[in-house]
């Protein structure tokens, strides 16, 4: 799996503009986009796969939390017995377990690190989308500079 860590390194490397060969810049410009936007929808679709993991895993913890659960499928999950450790509960505290439960918290770990990596490909893509403007300022400074 693609992580952020290397999808930035990479980038580092394709967002190089050869200044002396604008032409291939120009040329390998749509191989990139391509590149990105297939991790991109890759990204997309474990997100959404994520979302659909933890909406489950609510589920799950809400019957688990509420006393609805199995003991043999908390058992299978490898849960605690009493999520409360004998303590009396009520409604308006729930939210706290909720808040602190380490399964709940890794999901969410997990979903807004695959969000970032769509939103930093969203940016490499929308670089991409405008790198033939960036040639052509490059050109137009070469000319400049050359005096014409």
């Amino acid at each position: 799996m693609w992580d952020l860590k290397y999808i930035i390194e990479e980038w580092k490397k394709d967002s190089e503009i050869d200044k002396m060969d604008l032409a291939e810049t120009s040329r390998k410009t749509p191989t990139l986009h391509a590149k990105y936007l297939e991790i991109l929808s890759n990204m997309r679709l474990n997100v959404k796969r994520a979302e659909e993991d933890q909406k489950n895993l609510l589920k799950d913890k809400w019957l688990y939390y509420n006393g609805k659960m199995d003991k043999d499928e908390i058992k299978a999950k490898g849960w605690k017995n009493d999520p409360f450790d004998g303590l009396k509960v009520l409604k308006g505290e729930m939210d706290h377990f909720y808040n602190t439960d380490e399964d709940i918290r890794k999901s969410e770990e997990t979903l807004t690190y695959l969000k970032t990596i769509c939103d930093t490909l969203q940016e490499i893509i929308a670089n991409l989308n405008w790198r033939h403007q960036t040639v052509k300022n490059i050109i137009e400074w070469k000319r400049f500079e050359s005096g014409g």
